[in-house]
């Protein structure tokens, strides 16, 4: 990894560890509001982000989660949607579609922090599937409005070009 590259994924993980301790009252609710998650967006204009990406997370939940768990399941969660959606840009070109697909692949994958959340809040079966549609559209709402803002940005910073 180069310099200019590690010091763009450091720059983005504090940008989204500074965003999730300013939005942590409603971040880390039962009704949770993470504008940080836009941060997510960037993988659908360079793989390279990825690292900037979960660090920022691994730093957010060590230090605002309320839940230490949160720690592994959220990168965990984080890590393996940002994957996912590498693997399919291979074939989706379109970035707009890229990043609809990246809100939904993020949405489903609420399953991981539905399930932590279950099972280490000692919960009952039958709320995992209530938790998992409660984050899920959460997450879908978020990463949705998300898009137009990273688009704007995009028209100013150029993300592809930020790194290489």
């Amino acid at each position: 990894m180069n310099s200019k590259t590690l010091v763009m994924n450091a720059l983005i993980a504090a940008l989204y560890f500074i965003v999730t301790v300013f939005v942590a009252p409603f971040g880390f609710s039962a009704v949770q509001f993470r504008i940080s998650e836009l941060f997510n967006h960037l993988i659908v204009y360079n793989k390279k982000y990825f690292f900037g990406i979960v660090v920022g997370v691994f730093l957010a939940n060590l230090v605002v989660s309320p839940m230490k768990t949160d720690i592994v399941f959220g990168v965990a969660h984080t890590a393996i949607s940002l994957l996912i959606v590498i693997f399919i840009a291979k074939w989706v070109k379109n970035k707009l579609y890229l990043m609809l697909i990246n809100a939904f692949v993020f949405s489903f994958n609420m399953f991981i922090i539905a399930y932590m959340l279950k099972f280490f809040g000692d919960l009952g079966e039958e709320v995992f599937l209530v938790l998992w549609g409660m984050l899920g559209i959460e997450e879908l709402i978020t990463m949705v409005i998300a898009i137009p803002i990273i688009i704007f940005l995009n028209k100013r910073l150029s993300f592809e070009k930020l790194v290489y």
